[in-house]
């Protein structure tokens, strides 16, 4: 079993917190506390189900933002895609980039997905449809500074600007890899059939998750996301999913497997909620659907 470094410092003491609130008013009342997770997290919306992650749209009612690339600095502005529910607090963010040559176009169908199911959603563009992952990386940190601290009070309102995820596609997927080597504090990473000529990531500290295409002729498994995924040394949980029969483009249209997992893990390491664990660990078995799937379970 993998060793896990520790968790940080403010999401330590926030968990301890929530748990002497927790403790403290079971003893008043003479309830029994509630479960450690349910005090810890963020939980937003119902109880998950299979169901409910294989529907095209989560329970979250969603409205979306563009932001001009004309506003914009260090990336190439996008669409934000946000729950317009305000009644169960704020939620946490994350950002998503296109692969090599393609636009957010390309990946509208997941970010308007996961914002269904409780977060804000950057969708972005790139500067131009050539970029390298790692300048697809800095941008992906561009746009999450954006999110945080430049977008609409609208979007603000909503958004817990301490609790931001990655994710990407292709080169975008390298982007991602990049993006959570440079910044640690970043509470999940989940490159899509990622591409890059780094092979070594050991000095990423975000719990990353790899989604590879078995039938991947661009970025192939045996060259790309295996390497990448044996060298998380340093992440704190880690898994790699390998699509069934999928080529390197099956992130850019609906593919409910690839929105189960990724929904999943963004809910489980930006929400700290563990309802997601079941789905995630143990590790689910070979099907049509996917190929091989390794994890560093227990998350918990």
């Amino acid at each position: 079993m993998q060793s896990h470094p520790p968790i940080s410092a403010s999401r330590r003491a926030r968990v301890l917190a929530k748990l002497t609130l927790a403790l403290a008013l079971a003893a008043g009342t003479g309830a029994i506390a509630p479960a450690a997770h349910a005090a810890a997290g963020y939980e937003r919306g119902p109880e998950p189900t299979e169901a409910i992650l294989a529907a095209t749209r989560g329970p979250f009612s969603v409205a979306d933002t563009n932001v001009s690339s004309l506003v914009v600095s260090g990336f190439g502005g996008g669409t934000i895609y946000y729950p317009t529910d305000t009644s169960q607090g704020t939620f946490g963010g994350v950002v998503i980039a296109p692969g090599y040559t393609a636009s957010k176009s390309s990946m509208a169908w997941l970010a308007e997905r996961l914002a269904s199911h409780g977060f804000v959603v950057f969708n972005i563009d790139t500067i131009t449809r050539s970029d390298q992952p790692d300048s697809r990386g800095r941008q992906i940190l561009a746009a999450a500074d954006y999110l945080t601290e430049n977008s609409s009070i609208t979007v603000r309102s909503r958004l817990d600007s301490s609790r931001i995820g990655v994710m990407g596609h292709s080169m975008g997927g390298g982007g991602t890899l990049a993006a959570a080597n440079s910044r640690p504090s970043l509470q999940a990473a989940v490159p899509l059939t990622p591409w890059h000529l780094d092979k070594s990531w050991g000095g990423v500290r975000v719990p990353t998750m790899i989604i590879g295409a078995e039938n991947d002729s661009i970025a192939s498994v045996s060259s790309h996301s295996e390497p990448f995924y044996n060298s998380l040394s340093g992440a704190p949980e880690k898994a790699y999913l390998e699509l069934n029969g999928a080529s390197h483009f099956a992130p850019n249209s609906d593919n409910d497997t690839i929105a189960k997992y990724a929904i999943s893990w963004i809910k489980r390491f930006v929400d700290d909620d563990l309802r997601y664990d079941r789905f995630l660990c143990p590790p689910p078995n070979r099907s049509t659907t996917i190929e091989e799937y390794r994890s560093s379970c227990p998350h918990s």
